[in-house]
């Protein structure tokens, strides 16, 4: 441990490598302000894949997208890099230490993930998360006591969406920012406020789902953030609440990229 700790330490001493990980942060923005728009255009009829899949599709469309993907990875592998090395060099009383290095590796392991699909996509390749979820789900559902991991697995990503939401309602995400003072602060508050919110509402729909995946022992309704904002579409208003969550997720993108500049690293 005191070896990976000084490794750590070294990581995070490196203004170089500081600078690649905040680029991390402006990543995760363009991916959801993608998936956002994606999302506003399913809600006024439109079509496409509203989830990191979609994303990374849309960005290899362009003229230079095998490598704008190749410096996503980059830029995400650094940032979960970071994450990493700020777990192992968590303080406090050890109950809230290893609270917080589960929650950092917890979001390092998120980054990989989206970081192994823009290699993916970057070299050509295919990836479809929601067929990769439900078949998950159906392995997970064929396993004694199955019904009740499932029921977990999704209390518990609805349980991230819900603190996602608390996060934005308590302005939580300042305590990770040197957030400025002076006429752009209440604007940046807005955007986190919104962001969070909606990013919370687009998670704990996806944990439901899974919920009622179990409850029906269907492992077809297990599916992606894709299906979740389409399950939106379903409820009174939904159209309106699929545009407003859309956007949402397009304000979170904007914060990440402020993010960069005045999270605390």
């Amino acid at each position: 441990m005191t070896t990976a700790k000084d490794a750590a330490r070294t990581a995070q001493r490196s203004d170089a490598f500081r600078r690649v990980a905040r680029a991390g942060f402006v990543v995760v923005g363009l991916v959801h302000i993608i998936i956002g728009a994606i999302a506003v255009s399913i809600a006024t009829g439109g079509g496409g894949d509203a989830d990191q899949d979609g994303a990374m599709e849309q960005i290899r469309s362009t003229p230079v997208g095998g490598l704008v993907l190749g410096m996503v990875a980059v830029a995400l592998i650094a940032l979960a890099v970071w994450q990493i090395a700020s777990g192992l060099l968590a303080g406090g009383k050890e109950p809230r230490k290893w609270g917080m290095r589960v929650k950092l590796i917890g979001i390092a392991g998120a980054y990989l993930v989206i970081a192994g699909l823009a290699l993916i996509f970057a070299f050509g390749g295919h990836a479809e998360s929601e067929t990769t979820l439900r078949t998950l789900s159906a392995v997970i559902l064929g396993a004694p006591g199955g019904i009740v991991v499932l029921v977990i697995l999704g209390l518990t990503v609805a349980g991230v969406g819900i603190g996602f939401i608390v996060i934005g309602f308590t302005r939580g995400f300042e305590k990770t920012m040197d957030v400025p003072d002076g006429p752009s602060r209440p604007a940046i508050i807005a955007l986190g406020v919104a962001g969070y919110i909606a990013k919370g509402i687009a998670i704990a729909v996806t944990g439901v789902l899974f919920v009622v995946a179990a409850w029906t022992q269907d492992p077809e309704k297990a599916a992606g953030l894709d299906a979740a904002l389409r399950s939106l579409v379903d409820l009174p208003l939904g159209r309106a609440i699929l545009w407003l969550v859309g956007v949402g997720l397009a304000v979170y993108g904007v914060f990440s990229m402020v993010r960069a500049r005045f999270a605390r690293m």
